[in-house]
């Protein structure tokens, strides 16, 4: 349907609490719980029944580019801290056995073949894929660009451009209140009742959380400096561009640069 709305981000990038986000402004009878959360935003690649879902439509997709994709939130996030995350995750479901060394993961990482359908598949690339895929939408009124660190320095003026952008009329006191059911603290209290409820998380490692710390920067710690190396020699151009700062030298532009900088 052409109303329908896409919240878009390569995985590990801040999409599940995006949803939480816009899910708790919109529907103000029940909170957005993890039990809930694919009746109320669905993923499209869980729900099939998307026909009893009252118009105008909300979904949550990892796919490149689709140009079926009308009206679109994409989600960018530091690759070297999506990096991570997927490590973790691929652990949590997993996928990597606990004393995988995170180096040794970086490079399937960084190819985009690593993992299942859980956290990988053909049509979400890697990350430059992904992200490059949609910068030509940069500029069309139907598309809106949210960068994941920007969400966590100020969730609330954040979520009000997501407000603007769905004209949805809303108030500080309603902004607020979205911002504060959908806290990291508040999600890491509801997935240790409700893990076994979603689907994303009922099969994978009780002991492992989904929701983890929820900041920026935590590659600096985790990431090993070789590891940083690599990604940030093959993406580097694009990270600088949309305003992520470089620990290495860095690379000569390249189209997508200029594409985002224009």
């Amino acid at each position: 349907f052409p109303n329908d709305l896409f919240i878009v981000s390569y995985p590990k990038s801040g999409n599940t609490w995006t949803r939480f986000l816009l899910g708790n402004l919109i529907y103000q009878d029940e909170p957005v719980t993890f039990a809930n959360i694919e009746c109320r935003i669905p993923s499209v690649y869980i729900f099939s029944d998307r026909q009893l879902h009252r118009l105008p439509r909300i979904f949550k997709s990892h796919d490149c580019f689709d140009p079926r994709y009308k009206k679109v939130i994409y989600i960018v996030r530091d690759p070297r801290d999506v990096t991570v995350s997927a490590y973790h995750y691929s652990i949590k479901v997993k996928l990597l056995p606990h004393n995988c060394p995170i180096e040794e993961f970086v490079p399937q990482f960084m190819s985009g073949t690593f993992g299942s359908g859980l956290l990988a598949d053909p049509r979400w690339g890697s990350w430059y894929d992904n992200v490059a895929s949609w910068l030509a939408m940069r500029h069309n009124r139907k598309f809106l660009l949210l960068r994941y660190e920007d969400m966590l320095e100020n969730p609330q003026r954040e979520l009000s451009k997501v407000a603007a952008f769905l004209n949805l009329e809303t108030s500080p006191t309603r902004l607020a209140r979205a911002v504060e059911l959908s806290s990291a603290d508040h999600m890491r209290k509801m997935e240790k009742s409700q893990a076994k409820d979603w689907q994303l998380t009922k099969s994978t490692r009780q002991d492992k959380p989904f929701v983890r710390d929820a900041k920026a920067g935590g590659w600096q710690s985790a990431l090993p400096a070789k590891s940083v190396a690599e990604i940030e020699a093959s993406w580097g151009s694009l990270m600088q561009a949309l305003g992520y700062e470089l620990a290495t030298t860095p690379p000569a532009p390249d189209e997508h640069t200029a594409l985002v900088r224009s």
